[in-house]
C-alpha cells in the first residue's frame, strides 16, 4: 500500500514538473479569437457541457494561467474546465499577452483580462452565458488578473465597448499576488521583488494590487493558498480577506497547511489538492446559486 501511494507521489510530482505546452493544443474544447493585438491574436478555450446550445443561459467562468507575467500555458487550468463543464458552466482557458512572447508588462495581462471578460458578455448569445454569471479565476499570476479585473477600476482596453462591463461577477482565486508592494505597519514586501516591480509591471506597482482597491461591493470571491507559499507569502492574501470582509464582501480563504506555490495543479500529490480545490469551488459556486447537486470531482477523476 506504501508502494503504492509512494508511485502515485513521484507520478504526481513528476506529471507537475513537465513544461506545459504553448501554443498549447487543447481537445474538447472549441477555439475562438477573443482580442487582436499590435503582438497578435489572442485567443480563449471553451469546453461546453454536454447537449448545451446557444440558447441556453449557463453560468460561466474563464481561467488565467500562472508565470509571472513573462510566460506560461493556457493548458494550466484545461481540468479545471473540464470538471466545471460537466457541472453545467461554459468554462474557459484564455490566453493573454506575456513577457517572453509579446514583451509586454504586467499592465497588459490585466488588459487583456478585461478584454477577455468582456468579450464573453458581448458573445454571450452565440455562446449560450448568462451574462450576469461570469467568474475570473487564475493562478499565481493569473490569479492576480483575475483579482485585478474584479477590484481594480480602470485599465481599460482602447477602441473597445465601455458600455459592456469588464468586471467579472465572481472569483476563484488560487494563490494569486494581491499587494506588490509593502502594507503600510502590515507587511515589507520583500526588497528583492521590489526594486524590479515597476518594471515587470509597467506602472506605479500599487496601482495594479488589488489589496489598494477594495471597497464595499466587490465580487463574491474564494482564494485558495498553501501556508508554505515561497513565492506569495500567505500574510498577504491573509490580510486581503480582512480587508475584503471590512469592507462587507464575501470572501473565503481556504488555507492548505504545508503547501507550496501551485499545488492546487492537476497531477500534483496525486491530486488531492485538485480534488480540495474543486470541492471547494463547487460548493462556492452552488453558494451563489450558479450550480445544483454535489460535487462529482471523484467520478471525475476515475473517468
Amino acid at each position: 500500500m506504501k508502494r503504492l501511494f509512494l508511485l502515485s507521489l513521484l507520478l504526481g510530482l513528476w506529471t507537475s514538473m513537465q513544461a506545459l505546452p504553448y501554443p498549447p493544443e487543447i481537445e474538447g474544447a472549441k477555439e475562438f479569437v477573443y482580442k487582436k493585438t499590435p503582438q497578435g491574436e489572442l485567443k480563449l478555450w471553451a469546453f461546453f457541457p454536454e447537449g448545451h446550445c446557444a440558447s441556453d443561459s449557463r453560468p460561466a467562468v474563464v481561467f488565467f494561467f500562472g508565470g509571472g507575467w513573462k510566460k506560461g500555458s493556457p493548458a494550466q487550468f484545461v481540468k479545471q474546465c473540464e470538471y466545471l463543464a460537466s457541472r453545467g458552466m461554459v468554462a474557459m482557458t484564455a490566453d493573454y499577452r506575456v513577457l517572453s512572447r509579446h514583451n509586454t508588462k504586467a499592465v497588459a495581462c490585466v488588459e487583456d483580462g478585461k478584454s477577455a471578460v468582456r468579450w464573453i458578455r458581448q458573445n454571450s448569445s452565440k455562446l449560450g452565458v448568462d451574462p450576469t454569471r461570469v467568474a475570473a479565476g487564475g493562478g499565481s499570476a493569473g490569479g492576480h488578473v483575475a483579482a485585478s479585473i474584479g477590484l481594480i477600476k480602470g485599465f481599460e482596453p482602447k477602441g473597445e465597448d465601455m458600455s459592456v462591463s469588464s468586471q467579472p461577477n465572481a472569483l476563484l482565486l488560487f494563490n494569486p499576488a494581491v499587494t506588490l508592494v509593502s502594507i503600510p505597519g502590515k507587511y515589507e514586501f520583500p526588497e528583492e521583488k521590489s526594486a524590479t516591480m515597476e518594471e515587470r509591471t509597467g506602472v506605479s506597482p500599487k496601482e495594479l494590487s488589488p489589496y489598494f482597491h477594495i471597497r464595499k461591493e466587490l465580487p463574491p470571491s474564494i482564494i485558495f493558498h498553501g501556508t508554505a507559499d515561497s513565492a506569495v507569502d500567505h500574510k498577504t492574501v491573509e490580510l486581503f480577506q480582512k480587508k475584503m470582509k471590512k469592507a462587507g464582501n464575501e470572501c473565503r480563504l481556504e488555507s492548505f497547511l504545508s503547501q507550496p506555490h501551485g499545488f492546487f495543479n492537476y497531477g500534483k500529490l496525486g491530486n488531492a489538492p485538485f480534488r480540495q480545490t474543486m470541492i471547494l469551488s463547487d460548493k462556492f459556486l452552488q453558494a451563489q446559486g450558479w450550480l445544483i447537486g454535489q460535487p462529482t470531482v471523484g467520478e471525475f477523476l476515475r473517468e
